[in-house]
């Protein structure tokens, strides 16, 4: 019998919300599939926290996750408190501490999705992007002087080492010898303007691609990628970027094929050393938090990458299967996609189609 121990923290804004429909769809997975099941050990961090104790979580909070096979994570941020409070007393710490160096985010036009370039069809678009998750532009290395004066004084410093440069790129080219399909790998730099840390990653680049002939490559500027991801999506396979390029990239990709509420991504922790961190990419909304109308899928798509990484492959296929199934039928829809479903409505139809499944 698999019994697999989770993590779960919701977390801020509609963070608890789109998590209960991943527990719902987690559950329903348990009930039909045979000798699986889950336990859930729920903690509640975040801002509420925070106001009640100053911290995002508490100070053994990463030693209480240590012991769990892998994480849900709903959302990180307040409106009323300083984002880099939020993001880096809580998300961050967790994606260092376990050495979350991979993070996959991938992008697909689905069927019964409009995509707002026009003439995008079902399938057209299909991307993984891989980022670069916890070092690069995101390092929180610098510091401050003479603060309040006119003579204050910022350093943010970016950080690239070859093992996480290496470990991100290779990541993305065995990723696309496993997806099988446009069999090209687009990194992402500024290195005409970063004379360092983005010509010693295109130098990583090229000598990774040099063990992979069958892949074709390419190289952009992020300005460049930018156009192209608006213009022509379907140009792209899998892409590998730094921190901060593939965190605005990502957002890009999920709008361009319908919707941020369709966007997971895992943080993986390669050598299983750690737990992997699991999530949508949407992240808190605080305007539309406790009106029942966020849209779950994202979180679900997570669910079913959590599924496959714990080597639950056939439950997580099942899982996919059903999201599928629910944007192309169209019956329980959020008003992203133009539906008029609630956040839990849409959860109950991918769990009737599971178990229909």
């Amino acid at each position: 019998m698999a019994q697999h121990n989770l993590a779960v923290i919701a977390g801020d804004g509609i963070g608890p919300e789109v998590i209960a429909e991943g527990k719902k769809v987690l559950e329903a997975v348990a009930a039909t599939t045979r000798g699986l099941s889950f336990r859930y050990t729920e903690y509640p961090w975040g801002s509420d926290y925070y106001r009640e104790t100053g911290l995002m979580m508490p100070a053994d909070g990463l030693e209480l996750l240590q012991s769990a096979d892998a994480i849900l994570f709903g959302a990180v941020g307040d409106p009323k408190i300083p984002d880099h409070i939020t993001l880096h007393g809580l998300l961050l710490p967790m994606r260092r501490a376990f050495d979350q160096g991979v993070c996959v985010r991938p992008a697909y036009l689905h069927p019964g999705v409009t995509s707002p370039i026009a003439g995008k069809t079902a399938g057209q678009i299909d991307m993984v992007i891989y980022r670069e998750n916890t070092e690069g532009e995101y390092a929180p290395v610098g510091g401050r002087i003479y603060p309040g004066t006119p003579y204050e004084t910022v350093m943010q410093t970016n950080v690239f080492t070859r093992r996480g440069t290496e470990r991100i790129i290779r990541a993305a080219f065995e990723g696309c010898v496993k997806r099988n399909k446009k069999h090209k790998v687009t990194s992402i730099t500024k290195s005409n303007a970063q004379a360092f840390g983005m010509v010693f990653w295109d130098k990583v680049f090229q000598q990774v691609a040099a063990e992979y002939p069958q892949i074709k490559t390419e190289s952009l500027l992020v300005d460049r990628a930018a156009m192209d991801l608006v213009r022509w999506p379907e140009s792209f396979d899998v892409i590998v970027a730094s921190n901060l390029f593939a965190d605005i990239l990502s957002d890009i990709a999920a709008v361009v094929t319908g919707s941020m509420g369709l966007a997971p991504s895992a943080n993986i922790n390669p050598e299983r050393q750690h737990p992997s961190m699991f999530e949508p990419v949407h992240g808190s909304a605080p305007d539309i938090a406790g009106r029942g109308i966020a849209n779950p899928l994202a979180t679900i798509l997570a669910v079913g990458m959590l599924l496959e990484h714990l080597g639950e492959a056939q439950a997580a296929q099942r899982v996919e299967a059903a999201v599928v199934r629910c944007l192309a039928e169209r019956k329980a829809l959020t008003g992203d996609l133009g539906g008029r479903a609630t956040t839990t409505q849409c959860g109950d139809e991918v769990v009737r189609l599971l178990r229909m499944g």
